[in-house]
């Protein structure tokens, strides 16, 4: 079921807008993207956790005043291959935002060693996290947390509303410019768009499912048999029409018609 409402599509507009500015610096864009999904759910601590999947270790990158210590980042590697998320994004092919009790009991989280060593050193019981970028080595995600209260339904689907697009901000961020193979997984919606009323013609409609995809001007002019000059005139028109200045801003205006084709925003 959808819960989002006009104004989480206008926020997340907000929050792209914030964070596209910093694709430049890779650093930059890390604290950005921290502090803006700090701001946009209410977590006690929130990081963007970047783990390598080869040897079970993590770095994590927090606020100033709320980032975990050396110990507690060593006491999470000690059980690095067990913690539910890492296994579902890292392992099992999860693309989408998922809680820990998506995909465990409360029970049996709180009867593990990774919840006696770890959670409960921090102070911390309730994870969510968002996946930006998987390879065979790495994963990367927002990870937010909690205490008292779990993240509900509402803030998964604010997250992953965000989640393709912040995924392609933050390949620009880290200069990752090779296209994914052909039969490779997606990290990004594949949606068709139903954007009609925004009177597209039938190519700028065909260039918007590709951007909407998370592929580049140069994918999409391979995909479209057309030159990158020519993809980028399409989104020139396609901005006017959308009433949007960026690329990040289309999609999600585009989206947000989508999902209620009857409301103007």
């Amino acid at each position: 079921m959808n819960h989002l409402t006009r104004n989480d599509y206008a926020g997340a507009l907000r929050l792209l807008a914030r964070v596209e500015r910093q694709t430049g610096d890779e650093s930059r864009f890390a604290h950005a993207v921290v502090q803006a999904l700090h701001d946009y759910v209410a977590a006690e601590l929130t990081t963007l956790s970047v783990c390598d999947l080869q040897t079970g270790h993590r770095q994590v990158v927090g606020l100033p005043g709320m980032r975990l210590g050396s110990d507690e980042i060593a006491c999470f590697d000690q059980h690095f291959f067990e913690h539910p998320l890492v296994r579902h994004h890292g392992f099992d092919g999860g693309l989408l935002t998922r809680r820990i009790s998506d995909l465990v009991s409360r029970h049996d989280f709180q009867h593990s060693a990774l919840y006696a060593d770890y959670y409960r050193r921090i102070g911390l019981e309730y994870a969510i996290a968002m996946p930006l970028f998987k390879d065979k080595r790495t994963l990367a995600s927002v990870v937010l947390n909690r205490r008292g209260l779990d993240f509900d339904e509402h803030d998964r689907e604010r997250l992953d509303l965000l989640r393709p697009h912040l995924a392609f901000l933050y390949r620009q961020a880290h200069q990752a410019v090779a296209p994914p193979a052909a039969d490779a997984p997606s990290s990004y919606w594949p949606v068709v768009l139903d954007i009609s009323a925004c009177r597209l013609t039938q190519r700028e409609t065909e260039v918007m499912h590709w951007l909407a995809c998370g592929k580049t001007d140069a994918d999409i002019a391979a995909l479209l048999a057309i030159s990158p000059r020519t993809v980028q005139k399409h989104l020139e028109h396609v901005y006017v029409k959308l009433g949007v200045e960026t690329r990040t801003a289309a999609v999600m205006r585009a989206l947000a018609i989508h999902d209620h084709p009857m409301v103007q925003v």
